[in-house]
């Protein structure tokens, strides 16, 4: 939702009013928000993944190990973590010189699409991009793989397929998110990389990047409830 909040206002300005523009310290301002924000995301699915694996790994701990403390200390560290490490992103972005173009392809502004604009050697802003995106978003998709690894791992052993299908169950909403995430992730960086002369194509998938992922977690999540299940089968007359 952080995600959404920081892009919506700046489209649904443009969409509703036309103003197309913005100055450089809110362009870098958005750019800071955006790279946190986004950041944060892996950094939840960790802590989902973690909370998982102890849930059907090692559920005796679990009342011990998954305390209030636990999670705060947990929010705070990534919080802080993101916050701290992404604000070169936007210094470095702001120490560019800007001479010519002054027009992104984008309705957001993204690292890559705001120091294309750049007169000088840009180089530095992609080696620290990916540097960030490889310790960051890279070491968290590297725990997330290997909770879910050591998940399966553990049902696989159960003798009940019942209680193997139930365990597996309360991960299915986590797995659809996180799949979802990394997916256009990808895409996205593909656009960016090859320089695609069809503007729409990544305007459109960062937006549905930003949008569709906070709009699908209710759904994906509220359907675990079995009275919203069949209240939604009620509606669609599926029952």
């Amino acid at each position: 939702m952080g995600l959404a909040t920081a892009i919506m206002p700046r489209i649904l300005t443009i969409l509703w009013f036309n103003v197309k523009t913005i100055t450089l310290p809110e362009c870098f301002a958005q750019m800071y928000a955006i790279h946190c924000f986004v950041a944060m995301k892996p950094s939840t699915f960790v802590c989902m993944a973690i909370d998982r694996y102890i849930a059907i790994c090692q559920p005796l701990w679990y009342p011990s190990v998954v305390t209030e403390s636990f999670v705060f200390k947990a929010t705070v560290f990534m919080a802080l973590r993101n916050s701290l490490s992404l604000i070169s992103v936007s210094v470095l972005a702001a120490q560019r010189h800007y001479c010519s173009r002054n027009q992104i392809e984008h309705c957001l502004c993204s690292n890559l699409g705001v120091t294309s604009l750049s007169c000088d050697d840009r180089k530095i802003n992609s080696i620290n991009q990916i540097l960030l995106a490889w310790t960051l978003m890279g070491s968290d998709l590297g725990l997330i793989i290997l909770s879910y690894a050591l998940i399966l791992q553990s049902v696989l052993k159960l003798n009940s397929p019942e209680a193997a299908s139930k365990a597996l169950s309360t991960c299915t909403s986590h797995l659809i998110l996180i799949l979802f995430f990394y997916t256009v992730i990808i895409v996205i960086s593909i656009t960016h990389t090859t320089g695609m002369k069809v503007p729409l194509i990544p305007v459109l998938l960062n937006v549905l990047h930003n949008v569709i992922p906070p709009a699908l977690n209710p759904m994906v999540y509220a359907l675990k409830n079995k009275e919203l299940r069949q209240g939604l089968y009620k509606v669609l007359r599926l029952e």
